[in-house]
């Protein structure tokens, strides 16, 4: 059976997660940092690893079946791709910024002004929405300088924890769009059997990150108090202890209502509560 091929970002804040998600699907590969592709051992896979500007356009001119990339990267290419699974991480949003001390207090303010970014095709797009006529000016990395030098009169860029907007005197001023990780495909790619198993791999692995096994103690006259609160994956696991009267309760919590639903199963009579992570999740 014929490898599939994948692009990942070779550094930056995507690389490290990337490599890990793969891992974690138990795929075996080596010596990443050092080349630039690389087979993986057991599964009928090859990674590349690309600037992540180059990935959207790499897959759709079908040199790699696959990509991780942005999903700003993705829009701003203007490649034609599909999207085949948000991966939860990577994510950060694009902004405009400006001057802590400019007089710009809505939108519409920006009519007119100068605004300096690495992603034009996005703010374009977004300025034509909002019916503002402003100058972009294209701007290769650094874009946070832009207005101390005169260049600009706001930014839009990527922001992740707003120091570097702070750094440079800037503070944000409107979200343009938000932006995760996403696992791309070329055309024609999705019923493809390779991808098939590697889509179940990557979910029970973001199925897992988002759960917790939790076991639980509880009288058996409480049970029906228990079990409504739970579902599980389908339905909770009920196991007699060896104390009469009493049974053990296994079950799957989404980390999303964890403490929530913690402090509910403990009102309703839960005791020695025991929360373990969970590695995979196949359904």
């Amino acid at each position: 059976m014929k490898n599939l091929k994948i692009a990942i970002q070779k550094s930056g804040r995507l690389n490290e997660k990337s490599v890990l998600l793969l891992k974690n699907c138990g795929l075996d590969f080596e010596n990443y940092k050092s080349s630039l592709i690389t087979t993986v051992a057991n599964f009928n896979l090859e990674i590349l690893f690309l600037r992540d500007d180059d990935i959207p356009g790499y897959v759709e001119q079908g040199i790699a079946d696959l990509g991780i990339v942005g999903e700003n990267v993705i829009d701003e290419s203007e490649a034609k791709v599909q999207y085949l699974q948000r991966l939860g991480f990577g994510k950060c949003t694009l902004k405009l910024a400006i001057p802590k001390d400019s007089t710009i207090q809505d939108l519409k303010d920006l009519d007119g002004k100068s605004i300096a970014t690495s992603y034009p095709v996005i703010l374009k797009s977004f300025l034509t929405e909002y019916k503002i006529n402003a100058d972009i000016q294209t701007i290769s990395g650094s874009v946070e300088i832009a207005p101390g030098l005169g260049l600009s009169d706001a930014i839009c860029d990527i922001v992740s924890t707003g120091s570097t907007l702070k750094n440079n005197g800037l503070k944000p001023f409107a979200d343009v769009r938000k932006s995760e990780a996403i696992l791309i495909g070329r055309d024609g790619i999705a019923d493809n059997e390779i991808l098939c198993e590697l889509l179940q791999r990557i979910q029970s692995v973001l199925m897992a990150k988002e759960t917790k096994y939790v076991v639980l103690n509880v009288e058996k006259a409480n049970l029906p108090k228990i079990t409504e609160l739970l579902s599980g994956v389908k339905s909770p696991t009920v196991v007699p202890l060896a104390e009469e009267g009493w049974v053990a309760v296994h079950t799957v919590i989404s980390e999303d209502d964890f403490w929530d639903k913690i402090n509910k199963l403990k009102s309703a009579g839960a005791q020695g509560i025991v929360v373990m992570p969970i590695e995979k999740i196949i359904l």
